[in-house]
Formats: C-alpha cells, structure tokens, sequence
C-alpha cells in the first residue's frame, strides 16, 4: 500500500443553480482496493467520477491522486488512469481491434497492449468484427478494453454493468475482480446495484444527496449492523408481557418478538424464561441485514436502488 491514498479528496463540492449536487464529499482509495461508490441515479455518483477526471470544475473542494493536486498535475495523472465514464465511446463502422487501434494512438500506449486488453476482457475473437454489430456486454468490454490500454494503476468505470444482461454482470464482475492482484490496478467504480457492490466491492462509500453517509471496508460494514433475533411463540402477547416484566424490550411483529441485538446466552436466558412460563418456543431465527438494510438505515429512506 502506498504511504498516500490513490485518490482523496476534502470538501469536494459541485453546485448548479444554488444545489448541491455533490456536497462536501472526502472519498479515500487505497492501493489495490476495488471501491464501490453506491447510490440511487442522481446521488451525485457521475458528478463526482467526472470531478476526478478533470472533466469538471469543482466549485469548492480539493482532489488529489496519487498524491498529486489534480489542479496542478491533470496530464500527469490522466497518464496513468483510465476510465469509461457513463457509456463506451466508438466508431461503429470500424472493428474492435481498428477502434482499439485508434486509442492506442491517442494514449500513445504500445502497440503490444492492444491484444493483451483484448485478451484480458475475452473480445479477441471478435476483434475483427464491427463495433456495431456486438452486443452491449461486448460493447461494454470494448470500452473497458480502451480504458486498460496504457494498463493504468487507477481505473474509474461508471455504471459498468448498467443494461446487462445476468451473463454479462458476471463477466464484468469477475473482470474487475482479477485486475487488483493481477495486474495491480486499483479500481474505483460506481453502481446503484447493491448486490453488484457487496459480491466485487473490498471498500465502498455511500452516497446519497449528494452526501457521503459512509465510507469503509465492506468488512466493517458488514460488521457495523448486527443480527436481529427473533422469537416466535405460541403466545406472543403474554411473551412479551413476561419479557417486559423482566426488563427486555421486545418489539411485537405478530407472533415474533424481536430484539436488535443479543448475545448468545442472552437468547439461551431468554428461551429458559418463556418455557419456564409454560410459553412454548416455536422458532429462534437470527436475521443479518442485507446491504440494502443497511442503505436504508443509512439514508432513512423507504426505496430500493
């Protein structure tokens, strides 16, 4: 690991006609971290990637990258990044291999690279066929393709599974997924999909309104929300009334009780009092939240991504 994150950035803000869009937002990626930036369409994700890019101006805030003020040293650090920013860039009329070919020249990466990239995202097969003529998986690796040429340390993708079909997600995931170890590049990618981010995402940042509401590994995240334990009793009314009695605090939802968070001989005193009051115990069920549990928690707000 670096002894400077790849990418941070303090206060970073971007207004239009008096909002916010993206509000004093300090991201951190490490070396080697696949980071999910998740949020609803319209949480400021795009905003924030472009920001980064130097495609737009911040209002306030600073970037830098690898250590570097993105203000000061943009040809520098665009050397050594690539990106696919909202949806692949190409010339219909020509094959993958010629539009790959055109990148080359502009990223003035060598020429070796062209095959390896290809190879890397499995279009090499399909090289000498026309952009136009592929799928939107095969469009989509053939952006990916272009943004691995010059084989940067920092890659920023923007939606990369976005319009895919099932076998398409899992292509990309497991892409993105090899490149940290194998070809040391840090990741840094967007996603409304929840699922998406918790099955390729190391470290993720939630964004929403244009504010961070959290920024961690996703083991801590993971962690931060803890299990829920469920008692379901023949009798739940008097249940809870013994538990209340005995100081728990229950909350009823039909014939369960539910407790936040107990440990495990909290749940075995618990069972002991219900029997001991004749109160037979149907089931004990544990419930972890999904991340999209914790999303809700986060943002207090009753929508799915």
């Amino acid at each position: 690991m670096s002894a400077s994150p790849i990418v941070e950035t303090r206060g970073l803000t971007k207004t239009y006609g008096g909002s916010n869009r993206v509000n004093q937002v300090g991201l951190t990626v490490e070396a080697g971290q696949i980071y999910g930036f998740l949020g609803p369409n319209g949480a400021g994700k795009t905003t924030t990637l472009k920001m980064l890019l130097g495609l737009i101006k911040p209002t306030a805030g600073s970037i830098k990258v690898f250590g570097k003020d993105l203000a000061k040293h943009r040809p520098d650090i665009l050397n050594r990044t690539g990106s696919l920013i909202e949806s692949p860039s190409y010339y219909g009329h020509l094959t993958g291999l010629e539009n790959m070919r055109v990148m080359q020249r502009m990223r003035n990466a060598p020429a070796r690279n062209i095959d390896k990239a290809l190879q890397i995202v499995r279009l090499e097969n399909q090289k000498h066929k026309k952009a136009d003529q592929y799928s939107l998986g095969m469009k989509q690796r053939l952006g990916i393709a272009m943004s691995l040429l010059a084989f940067p340390e920092l890659l920023i993708l923007d939606e990369p599974t976005n319009g895919l079909d099932p076998a398409g997600i899992g292509e990309i995931r497991e892409l993105i997924k090899s490149l940290p170890d194998q070809y040391g590049i840090t990741v840094l990618l967007s996603s409304h999909l929840l699922s998406e981010i918790e099955q390729i995402a190391t470290s993720v940042g939630i964004i929403s309104d244009g504010r961070l509401l959290y920024q961690g590994t996703m083991r801590s995240l993971r962690a931060s929300a803890k299990a829920s334990i469920r008692f379901q009793t023949a009798d739940p009314a008097r249940a809870e009334a013994v538990l209340l009695e005995r100081g728990y605090l229950p909350v009823a939802q039909g014939n369960r009780l539910t407790f936040d968070y107990l440990r495990d001989e909290e749940v075995s005193r618990i069972n002991r009092i219900l029997v001991e009051q004749d109160i037979p115990v149907i089931r004990i069920e544990e419930r972890k939240k999904s991340l999209e549990d914790i999303f809700l928690d986060l943002t207090g707000k009753e929508r799915s991504l």
